[in-house]
């Protein structure tokens, strides 16, 4: 018992503790927040009360080592930060420092025009060493510097960075369309989540807010340059007025004093002004890779061994002439040849390291054949002997008896890749197909209700060295080209220029297209075209097609897979269902005739309901088929026309219509339609109407629909599936009630 008390009572210690902690941290991070908020406002306040009261000269002193210890920390934060939007807050900071500077260049003049007269440390300490030891005392020489650094930063720095911004602020906020146009295009193929296309999108906007300031923000580097030439030009006249008139200096000496001092100002301010005018222009003209731009300048520069290597024969060539400094030639030649060297040493190193212990390297495309390597990444092997295998077990395949394992079943979706395309399947050498394939699956499964077969990735020799071919059943179905190093500009409708580029037209929807280099992604984006990489082109591709043969890769087994989750919640439906009305077969023809027509078959109650409570109970499928669309029919008219209470409807002649419906009744009572054809000459003639009308309603933003009646709906699908593909038919039974019908056009076969 006394136990249990002490226990009791380090507990309540315990609690004791962790709420003084609490409160504790409450109140530092309330603390926190306070100082937060009231830090800008106090530092606005300072810099208003630099430009009004008198300050004396040793806290001048201080804040001039402040603004230059500022300029110093921006200036290398934009050096080593990843990203321009990782110091989104620079062209913020930019203006509070000018503002800064700009005070503390009216307090200073106050201070030299009262005091410059005492000469000395009369305006501070940091003036004084900037007039004295920087220039040497000389005021002559300190004119020439301070206009050097005027140059220096407002024609050339202020100027170019300006520019820059401006170019790029105008750019960025061209290419916004392009950009929000591939992320939906990425968000529709599958590959991104929502999640992630909300963060894209907001990457977008900052960036665009980002170059839209800085733009606005270099003008006040600029503006502060020329502000710090007026101010020394008043400063010295001032000097020279006050001095003279007031203090009864001679000319000489009132030169000599106000001189030093308006120099040795403008160079404390101008300094600062100088570096952040430098960091404006590397946070403006650096690329937005995730690297450090040192590393940047190191990969790019330094890549390739023969630029450094011709350098220094250059430089040995320039050292050995008479006249020249031969040991500093000489000595730089030897620091460049000795750098040539080394790289050359590390990449053979670094290529050497990637093969096994005495395996050859391996040639143009190999790799794939390999188990862990390019193609084997992908799950799959090239045919045929891997070179370097031993001999032994060679033998040992060709005396082993034959037997069903040596059969290779048929994937049932495959992807056969040409050797230039395999980094993009191997993960390690940064290749994206592999997980943008898995997130098309996802997101396809999800939506048609199955889980739709994995697909085996392997190289083909036989493929050109840029091509790929998907495979249904062994079987290619589609074939296309590709450029790992190139970008994919595809003209959506609306472009304002050509693209220099090998023209193609995109695998997937054969839309006019551009294969252009990378550089050139920003010019297509501003020109209006959408800009994909190679990954995205073939996942595309994928995408589209698995939907168009979504059919074909229903089978048994997942029919199977899909009564048994129906029969989890719904056990009693799923015996009903099978075996009691439709064998496992006949429900597969349904949903693979369901998913012909693209209506998902994820809502497998509904379906499930709809075939049971058929009356009179049938075995036609395409009976079976109507009735699980209208139970679908909400499902189904939500995919066309979305949440939109009115349906735009295309309707048939009357008279085409009775002719129809009594050439299906004369096809007889088994409701087989597959016999039934229509006239050339009626049939040539209704597909021409509907696809006149198809592309009437498209440039309306319209959908199409055609709108029969139950009996030869089945009949009208199977027409227009391949002659008119973005036409869907509906019957009247499948409108909803809380739908209204418009007729928007009326077709005959005449």
């Amino acid at each position: 018992m006394a136990l249990f008390d002490n226990v009791k009572g380090f507990g309540n210690q315990v609690r004791g503790l962790d709420r003084t902690a609490v409160m504790n941290s409450t109140r530092s991070n309330a603390k926190i927040m306070t100082q937060r908020l009231v830090g800008v406002p106090l530092m606005l306040l300072m810099v208003l009360g630099l430009m009004t009261l008198p300050v004396p000269p040793f806290v001048l002193d201080s804040f001039f080592t402040f603004n230059i210890a500022l300029s110093i920390v921006v200036l290398l934060v934009t050096i080593y930060v990843l990203r321009p939007l990782d110091f989104a807050v620079f062209p913020s900071i930019l203006l509070v420092a000018t503002l800064l500077r700009l005070a503390l260049n009216v307090a200073s003049t106050r201070v030299v025009l009262l005091y410059g007269h005492e000469g000395g440390d009369a305006a501070g300490k940091v003036i004084e060493a900037f007039g004295e030891v920087l220039i040497g005392g000389n005021y002559a020489v300190g004119f020439i510097v301070f206009a050097i650094l005027m140059i220096i930063n407002f024609v050339v720095v202020t100027k170019g960075a300006g520019r820059v911004s401006e170019v790029s602020a105008r750019f960025t906020l061209d290419a916004m369309p392009g950009k929000q146009m591939a992320i939906d295009a990425d968000l529709n193929a599958g590959l991104i989540d929502a999640e992630t296309a909300k963060t894209r999108r907001t990457e977008i906007a900052q960036e665009a807010d980002f170059y839209g300031s800085m733009d606005g923000a270099s003008k006040f580097v600029r503006g502060d340059a020329v502000a710090g030439l007026l101010i020394l030009a008043i400063n010295i006249l001032g000097g020279l007025a006050i001095g003279m008139m007031q203090h009864d200096l001679e000319f000489n000496q009132a030169v000599q004093r106000y001189a030093l001092l308006t120099i040795g100002d403008g160079l404390v301010a101008q300094i600062p002004s100088l570096l952040l005018s430098v960091a404006a222009a590397i946070m403006v003209t650096r690329n937005s890779n995730s690297q450090e731009i040192g590393e940047q300048i190191i990969n790019q520069m330094f890549a390739t061994p023969k630029v450094l290597g011709i350098a220094a024969f250059l430089i040995f060539i320039m050292g050995i002439l008479p006249g020249m400094p031969h040991f500093v030639f000489l000595s730089l030649a030897f620091l460049c040849a000795l750098g040539a060297l080394l790289i050359q040493y590390r990449q053979k190193l670094a290529l050497g390291e990637s093969f096994l212990p005495g395996a050859p390297p391996p040639k143009a495309g190999a790799g794939g054949g390999r188990p862990g390597g390019p193609g084997g990444g992908a799950g799959s092997a090239r045919q045929g002997e891997v070179e370097g295998a031993p001999p032994v077990a060679r033998v040992e395949d060709e005396n082993r008896e034959l037997s069903w394992d040596d059969v290779q079943p048929v994937d049932i979706v495959g992807l056969e890749v040409g050797y230039r395309l395999i980094p993009l399947v191997d993960r390690s050498q940064g290749g994206q197909l592999l997980g943008r394939i898995k997130g098309i699956r996802k997101k396809l499964s999800q939506e048609l209700g199955f889980l739709v077969p994995s697909i085996h990735i392997r190289d083909n020799l036989d493929l050109m060295p840029n091509a790929y071919r998907l495979t249904l059943m062994g079987v290619g179905i589609a074939e296309a080209e590709v450029y790992p190093d190139r970008e994919l500009a595809i003209n959506p409708g609306q472009v304002f220029g050509p693209l220099d580029g090998i023209k193609t037209t995109d695998p997937a929807f054969g839309l006019e297209a551009v294969w252009i280099e990378a550089t050139q992604k920003e010019k297509a984006q501003t020109l209006g075209y959408t800009v994909v990489d190679s990954s995205t082109v073939v996942a595309t591709h994928v995408n589209h097609l698995l939907q168009q043969h979504a059919h074909e890769l229903l089978g048994h087994e997942e029919v199977q897979q899909m009564l048994d989750l129906l029969g989890k919640k719904s056990p009693k439906l799923a015996e009903e269902l099978v075996p009691n009305t439709l064998s496992l077969s006949q429900l597969l023809k349904v949903l693979q005739n369901l998913l012909m027509e693209q209506v998902p078959v994820r809502d497998m109650r509904t379906i499930a309901e709809s075939l049971t409570n058929l009356q009179p109970k049938t075995q036609d499928i395409n009976a079976l088929t109507n009735a699980a669309r209208m139970g679908l029919s909400r499902l189904v008219v939500q995919g066309i026309v979305g949440n939109e209470r009115e349906i735009p409807v295309i309707t048939l002649d009357r008279s085409l219509e009775q002719l129809l419906q009594k050439t299906v009744q004369q096809a007889g009572s088994d409701g087989n339609l597959d016999g039934i054809a229509l006239e050339p000459g009626m049939a040539e003639r209704l597909q021409q109407s509907l696809q006149e009308t198809v592309q009437r309603l498209e440039s309306e933003g319209k959908p199409a629909v055609l709108l029969v009646s139950a009996g030869i709906r089945m009949l009208l699908a199977r027409f227009v599936r391949h002659g008119v593909p973005n036409l869907k038919v509906l019957s009247f039974q499948e409108i909803p009630d809380n739908k209204h019908i418009t007729i928007v056009a009326t077709v005959g076969g005449q």
